[in-house]
């Protein structure tokens, strides 16, 4: 790469202002089939210290940061290693940025997140990993099943949120005849199991995969009743009126249950 157009990538990448700060990125798309790998992971630093902006502060970037993301599949397998030890920075902004460029990676990223799960022991990083995994629009995400079907019944309560989300995005990508019924099994116990949690969160996410089992097809006639009697259960509609107390898990149980009904007709 000339040294000239280098340094006009650096220059608007390091400008505040967003449209100059998306010219940069465009430039370095377009640059990116014609350089070697060493000026590749040059850029990259430059494009992954995008992942730190807050957007909270300045939304004006959202539409910068949406395209670096996009970006970062673009680059090549090299940075997968780079992504998962920048997960150890503690910026939650950046964690949740990255998960979403694993998401854009897809298959390729699956063994080396799967691989890091195992061998980590933070908790805050596992947490991060599997939203990583739940980001990933690909079938292949079957591989991570056991690992995450684990992760609902974890100690944290951030990894048994994020988990028992995942397994809804799972379940999105994967047919139904490519899902072993020993997982879906597994998964509906799974569910069950975040139902009675002391999170208002997690049941939400829970009634939200359940749902999503149903709207993707890979419920029976028998397990789709027992979806739509455990959504009235949450609801009080049925004749025990024993609803649940927290409004965003009977928004979650009525908006399955809406959609259950719109399938069936």
């Amino acid at each position: 790469m000339a040294a000239e157009v280098y340094e006009k990538i650096k220059t608007l990448l390091n400008s505040t202002d967003s449209e100059e700060i998306h010219q940069g990125l465009l430039l370095i798309r377009e640059e990116l089939p014609n350089i070697t790998e060493e000026s590749a992971r040059s850029l990259f630093e430059m494009v992954s210290a995008l992942f730190y902006i807050d957007l909270l502060d300045h939304p004006e970037h959202a539409f910068v940061l949406d395209e670096a993301v996009s970006l970062v599949a673009d680059f090549g397998e090299f940075v997968v290693p780079i992504l998962l030890d920048n997960l150890d920075a503690g910026d939650m902004k950046a964690q949740l940025t990255i998960g979403h460029a694993f998401g854009r990676i897809g298959e390729p990223a699956i063994e080396p997140l799967l691989e890091s799960y195992k061998c980590e022991e933070s908790e805050e990083c596992r947490i991060f990993l599997v939203y990583a995994l739940g980001k990933i629009r690909s079938p292949k995400v079957l591989e991570a099943f056991e690992q995450v079907l684990a992760a609902v019944k974890a100690e944290t309560l951030e990894l048994r949120d994020t988990a028992i989300r995942a397994l809804g995005n799972f379940v999105e990508v994967i047919s139904p005849e490519d899902l072993p019924e020993a997982y879906k099994k597994e998964m509906l116990e799974a569910i069950q199991f975040a139902l009675s949690d002391s999170s208002a969160g997690v049941r939400s996410k829970a009634i939200r995969s359940y749902g999503k089992l149903a709207r993707f097809k890979h419920l029976s006639i028998e397990e789709k009743q027992k979806f739509k009697n455990t959504c009235e259960l949450l609801l009080g509609v049925d004749e025990k009126f024993n609803w649940d107390r927290a409004y965003i898990v009977r928004k979650e149980a009525q908006d399955a249950l809406d959609c259950l009904e719109g399938c069936e007709e």
